[in-house]
């Protein structure tokens, strides 16, 4: 895997949020590769709750400045970055005053979705391709991380299909515990057909919750990785009808078992 390119692209990442399975696995999932060698790129979104002057997060001009659309709306992509303190592996953190400024993660004070998740997510699986695409970096791996990260193997697989820089790109999600209550805006797959994406590929995406965004990340994976001990039933039942490569949960030895699969897969003709 030594000079391997592998995006990670989590919803969530230590130290910049709380630890939970989620952070901190994405965030040795990719210190792990970067140790032995692996090309690594980091991204997540750049939430209002996110310290910018304890974690030097600067914003890198080059990079900003474009627009994104988003049903039909003009979104302005702004990308920041910063270095892991010790590890010298950057992240960057999609960001958009509308969409990122708030002060939280998905829920509002009283616990409540934020109504506009599901543009968030777009804009954020979008964001993330077109940045990687101004750094001309093609990754031979994607390893995708959290609800609010869904989206990014669809786009990748339809939207972005004709971009050359991600046609050898292998995709993996990884899917974890979470007591999801609540449902996203029922327009999200009107948004998404916005985006000139096939009806017939969203057929997970009529009922919106980030279980179906997961099952849609699925179906658009070559590989998924069990990240938690037990997952969600509906997820389980659904990767088994799928022909999909599947890594159990590894209580131990994550490291060589996660780079063991990765060049499983780029090896697969």
């Amino acid at each position: 895997m030594k000079d391997k390119r592998i995006l990670f692209v989590s919803s969530e990442v230590v130290p910049y949020l709380p630890e939970t399975e989620l952070s901190s696995t994405a965030f040795n999932a990719a210190k792990n590769a970067h140790s032995k060698g692996v090309q690594t790129r980091i991204f997540m979104p750049r939430y209002g709750v996110i310290n910018e002057r304890r974690h030097q997060l600067h914003e890198v001009i080059r990079l900003s400045g474009m627009n994104l659309v988003v049903n039909d709306m003009d979104m302005p992509l702004i990308i920041k970055v910063a270095s892991i303190p010790k590890e010298r592996m950057q992240v960057y953190f999609i960001d958009n005053e509308e969409y990122f400024k708030r002060k939280a993660v998905v829920k509002d004070k009283k616990n409540k979705l934020f109504e506009d998740n599901d543009e968030r997510a777009i804009f954020f699986a979008k964001g993330v391709v077109e940045t990687v695409k101004k750094l001309n970096w093609a990754p031979d791996v994607i390893h995708v991380h959290g609800w609010l990260a869904a989206l990014l193997p669809l786009y990748i697989k339809e939207f972005y299909k004709d971009e050359p820089l991600f046609t050898e790109s292998k995709i993996i999600t990884s899917l974890y515990h979470t007591n999801f209550e609540g449902t996203l805006n029922k327009e999200l797959v009107e948004k998404v057909k916005f985006d000139n994406i096939d009806g017939a590929k969203l057929n997970n995406l009529t009922t919106a919750s980030a279980v179906n965004m997961l099952k849609s990340a699925v179906e658009n994976s070559d590989g998924v990785i069990l990240g938690s001990e037990e997952i969600d039933e509906e997820l389980e039942a659904f990767i088994k009808e799928k022909e999909v490569a599947v890594l159990p949960f590894q209580e131990e030895n994550i490291k060589e078992s996660y780079l063991n699969f990765y060049s499983e897969l780029i090896s697969e003709e």
